[in-house]
């Protein structure tokens, strides 16, 4: 492999590098406080679209974690800076949470069930038969498909839970539209992250433990990528992958003397 930059900039993924099930990883809290102390530009990545920067600040701190707003990157900030882009001042029907109603608000975007530009779907724990109905017949309608992420199934702590993916591919069976994913592992997830912060691709990593997502999508958008051992993707799985992390670690404390 050719020589890399130095690090100058981090985008981590947050499940399974930075918490497990709402606990801190061991080397977390070192991690980010080692960030902050640097001065380097960073982000904390989730394709989770629920919750707003500031929700996730107050949680992350709750457990030790001191994330900065300006520091949090979601699906759904990525999906509004993507529309923002594409359609100024569009219409939309959601189906989420806050943190995609928000950051649509956000951007000066009209939530609405009438002939909107676009459906754009979320994840929520409450999908609703009706809601899912009414976004069908807006898609066959004309409206343009837009979801947040691809992730089929979720984490939880009684055991997994159908996530976007899933539920994107009930509305693509229905309408034969298929969305346009936003999220990782779309490259363009990392680049507007990028940009937020004013990072070159070549100069920056992404650390992620999901090989399909994570990885994918930071070798994509030209970094280098790290996986870390403590979520989603093990050791022995790696080698199934036709592409490869640049390094591969137990955990975040392992790259703490990196920073």
């Amino acid at each position: 492999m050719s020589e890399r930059k130095p690090v100058e900039s981090w985008l981590t993924d947050m499940d399974g590098v930075l918490i497990h099930e709402g606990v801190p990883i061991p080397g977390a809290e070192q991690f980010v406080k080692r960030l902050r102390e640097s001065g380097k530009p960073f982000l904390v990545l989730t394709n989770n679209s629920m919750y707003t920067p500031r929700d996730l600040h107050a949680r992350l701190s709750r457990m030790g974690l001191d994330v900065p707003v300006e520091s949090i990157w979601t699906s759904a900030l990525a999906t509004a800076n993507f529309l923002e882009d594409q359609r100024p001042g569009g219409t939309a029907y959601v189906i989420g949470e806050a943190g995609l109603t928000t950051a649509l608000h956000d951007i000066g975007y009209i939530l609405t069930d009438t002939n909107p530009d676009y459906v754009v779907l979320g994840e929520t724990r409450t999908y609703s038969f009706e809601a899912l109905t009414k976004a069908i017949r807006l898609i066959k309608d004309g409206a343009r498909f837009i979801a947040t992420n691809p992730d089929e199934t979720g984490p939880s702590t009684e055991g997994v839970l159908p996530a976007t993916g899933s539920v994107a591919a009930l509305i693509t069976k229905a309408t034969g539209v298929r969305p346009y994913f936003v999220g990782k592992p779309n490259p363009l997830m990392m680049r507007a992250g990028l940009n937020q912060i004013q990072a070159h691709s070549e100069s920056s990593a992404m650390i992620g433990d999901r090989m399909d997502t994570d990885v994918l999508a930071g070798m994509e958008a030209g970094m280098e990528t790290v996986l870390v051992l403590t979520g989603v993707t093990q050791r022995n799985e790696v080698e199934r992958f036709p592409y490869r992390p640049s390094r591969v670690v137990d955990s975040i404390a392992d790259l703490v003397d990196r920073i």
